[in-house]
């Protein structure tokens, strides 16, 4: 096994709070060990165009508090191409790095997966995402805080509703998960979920409207995935069912959108991130290649990143009668 002595370490996808608490981690966890740290700016379209910088203990002081990511991070579509990782994979040669650390979500872990396949370099994932969809990890980076997030704003959404007697769809995001739905709605009151994990034979929509909605009860909040429903939004597809099939209730539709992505990470993010960071050091130094680094039981774990990204994280029905059963 070939020692390691520097290592990369990049963001990639959407931003997640807590992704500095990781990047100052992965650093700092690095250089105790006598590697060496890079930065790789905007992803891997930085590791395909050489956007390397040298990392030292001070160039991750004051960052632990800060959202988004101080190396910046985009969607590489040329490094989804053999091409592209090949000049990623030069370049990494060029610069004498040994080890690559990816902290984003299930397109960057893709990615470093295929990465992983085709070059002899030992590349550790690190679950960057407010989704919290990837599979053996109990939370992601950047949940706890885009749920807190969600929570703050539903609380103030609630207000208007309660003064004008009016249903408030919420979209949220979490694309094809729905944990930021279903636990935003039970940590704030909210009369209902519609989550991509709970479409069964049951019109979600009618459920709703026959339990959550009644003489007593004419302003409600129901959260909502953004998940595509014919076309458009998930809000904005209920919302005009409602006006169809139940013109006597007065709808509006609230999309949160990246407002759920920015601010400070919360205690627990920047516990987790720190955590996870120095595990992904760990991990090498033990000569782990090719896995996720998460948590599960409060302890750290190592996935391979194909169950990682593979297998579905499913969300506990349990949750979904809390709400059902709260929410009368």
């Amino acid at each position: 096994m070939r020692e390691i002595k520097k290592v990369a370490v990049l963001t990639s996808g959407g931003d997640a709070p807590g992704m500095n608490a990781c990047i100052r981690a992965v650093t700092r966890a690095a250089i105790y060990n006598e590697m060496k740290v890079v930065g790789v700016y905007r992803g891997y379209e930085g590791l395909i165009n050489a956007e390397f910088k040298e990392f030292t203990s001070s160039s991750v002081s004051n960052t632990i508090q800060r959202g988004g990511t101080i190396l910046k991070t985009t969607r590489s579509k040329d490094f989804m191409t053999p091409e592209g990782r090949k000049r990623a994979y030069e370049n990494m040669v060029a610069n004498n790095i040994d080890a690559l650390v990816v902290i984003g979500g299930n397109g960057s872990l893709t990615g470093a997966q295929l990465f992983a396949r085709e070059y002899d370099i030992p590349v550790i994932g690190l679950p960057g995402t407010i989704d919290n969809d990837l599979y053996g990890t109990d939370h992601t980076i950047g949940y706890d805080t885009a749920l807190n997030t969600i929570v703050e704003c539903v609380d103030k959404i609630r207000d208007t509703a309660n003064s004008h007697d009016r249903i408030f769809f919420i979209e949220v995001m979490g694309r094809d998960a729905g944990f930021l739905a279903q636990n935003s709605a039970i940590a704030s009151g909210a009369e209902a979920a519609i989550i991509p994990e709970d479409q069964t034979d049951v019109d979600q929509l009618a459920e709703f409207i026959g339990r959550g909605v009644r003489k007593s009860k004419n302003s409600s909040i129901v959260l909502v995935s953004e998940a595509q429903k014919d076309g458009q939004g998930g809000a904005f597809y209920y919302a005009e069912r409602v006006r169809k099939e139940y013109p006597q209730f007065n709808v509006k539709v609230t999309i949160l959108g990246h407002l759920q992505r920015g601010g400070t990470p919360s205690a627990y993010d920047r516990i987790l991130a720190s955590r996870l960071g120095y595990a992904s050091i760990e991990a090498l130094i033990e000569g782990q290649r090719n896995i996720m680094v998460g948590i599960s039981n409060d302890e750290i774990v190592y996935v391979p990143i194909q169950r990682a990204i593979k297998m579905n994280k499913p969300i506990k029905k349990e949750l979904i009668d809390v709400l059902a059963v709260l929410s009368i």
